[in-house]
């Protein structure tokens, strides 16, 4: 309520008024025991802190975002083939550095006798070979041969289920001192498999111009992937043909076949010969020799006649192929040929001669070639046998 006083040098009245209502700020505070000079201190320093929360924040934000640029500037500088090189790798590259990592090492030993001209090789170990069967071991043993003479060739013995084989054997090739510089030393280390086609794990090549034999070499060489420097031989193979136009009759003589590739675990094979007649793309007829037991030079001279007539002869081919007889498991194709007009190279010529010469049989010798070569070229359109066309 308002009060009123009288001044004493005044005779007039004055009206003075005080306003007890509490506002917020004052009653929050009056209920804190701290006083006034404290709690300006404490806000002081709480908005201090506050602030040092922001600046490390912002801070953090402008630390990620930094990179990110510097990043891009560097890639824009350089070119583009530089910059897919370093994003993004070839396949090619990424292929080959599985193809050579993860196949083991071999130690081995050379010796060459200058006297006797004779380089012995020593194959000693091999550690670390990559599995090769399904319970994580291999079957390994080692092939080695010169790339002057691949004829001669040697095989360590069998070690059943280990990465890590100790072979201790030594083989000697007769090698003039003229021809060591031209000559590579190859030992590949196989797995071997009894009912079915060894694979490779992998293979050392050594040129022998790279080394120094005046003394005994022994060391590790890692293991790289099968080289195609040489084209696998798989044999050759003789046979005539004839045509007898008037008659329609084509006659094929199996003569014989050399140096075919081995295929059994003991260095021979067990070869016969199909004769395979294709029409209009589409298997027709098929004669097949003899087997022949153990042997790498076969001699059949086996004789098969054919009906076709002149009118089809242009839309007829012949395959030859040799194969493998087991009898465990299925035979194996070790080469073909395909005769007739859509042949190649000396198949075509031998085919154009035997229809240039009526009457008359024609012998030659082939080279096979791969099956899968033979069969890709085909394009069979079916398996299915056809009637013989009319006459």
């Amino acid at each position: 309520m308002p009060v009123v006083t009288t001044s004493p040098l005044a005779s007039s009245p004055v009206a003075v008024t005080a306003t007890a209502r509490p506002g917020f700020p004052s009653g929050w505070l009056s209920w804190i025991p701290l006083p006034k000079w404290a709690l300006i201190a404490v806000a002081v320093a709480v908005a201090v802190l506050l602030l040092l929360f922001l600046i490390c924040i912002i801070r953090c934000c402008c630390v990620k975002k930094k990179p990110k640029k510097k990043e891009r500037v560097s890639l824009h500088a350089v070119s583009n083939s530089t910059t897919a090189s370093l994003v993004q790798p070839e396949m090619e590259d990424l292929e080959q550095d599985v193809e050579q990592t993860g196949r083991g090492k071999l130690q081995y030993s050379l010796e060459y006798n200058f006297r006797a001209q004779e380089l012995k090789v020593g194959v000693k170990q091999a550690a670390e070979l990559k599995a090769m069967d399904s319970g994580g071991t291999s079957d390994p043993y080692v092939m080695v041969y010169l790339t002057s003479d691949t004829k001669k060739r040697y095989e360590t013995k069998v070690y059943r289920k280990t990465l890590n084989p100790v072979f201790n054997e030594s083989f000697t090739f007769q090698v003039p001192q003229a021809e060591v510089p031209e000559s590579t030393l190859v030992m590949q280390i196989y797995d071997f498999n009894r009912f079915a086609k060894h694979d490779i794990i992998g293979e050392v090549r050594l040129p022998l111009a790279s080394v120094s034999l005046q003394h005994v070499i022994e060391q590790w060489s890692d293991l790289a992937a099968a080289s195609k420097v040489e084209e696998e031989q798989l044999g050759e193979i003789c046979f005539s043909l004839r045509y007898v136009p008037s008659t329609g009759k084509l006659t094929v003589l199996i003569l014989e076949a050399r140096k075919l590739k081995r295929m059994d675990s003991h260095g021979l094979s067990d070869p016969f010969v199909k004769v395979h007649l294709i029409l209009n793309r589409r298997k027709w007829k098929k004669r097949k020799t003899s087997v022949k037991k153990n042997t790498l030079n076969p001699y059949f001279n086996e004789v098969f006649g054919f009906e076709v007539p002149f009118n089809q002869i242009q839309n007829v081919d012949v395959v030859i192929s040799v194969w493998d007889h087991d009898k465990v498991t299925k035979n194996e194709p070790i080469g073909k040929l395909l005769l007739g007009c859509r042949a190649m190279g000396n198949q075509l010529r031998h085919w154009s001669d035997m229809l240039s010469n009526p009457r008359r049989p024609l012998a030659q010798w082939h080279s096979l070639q791969p099956p899968d070569v033979v069969d890709k070229a085909l394009g069979l359109k079916s398996h299915l046998k056809l009637p013989l066309p009319p006459r």
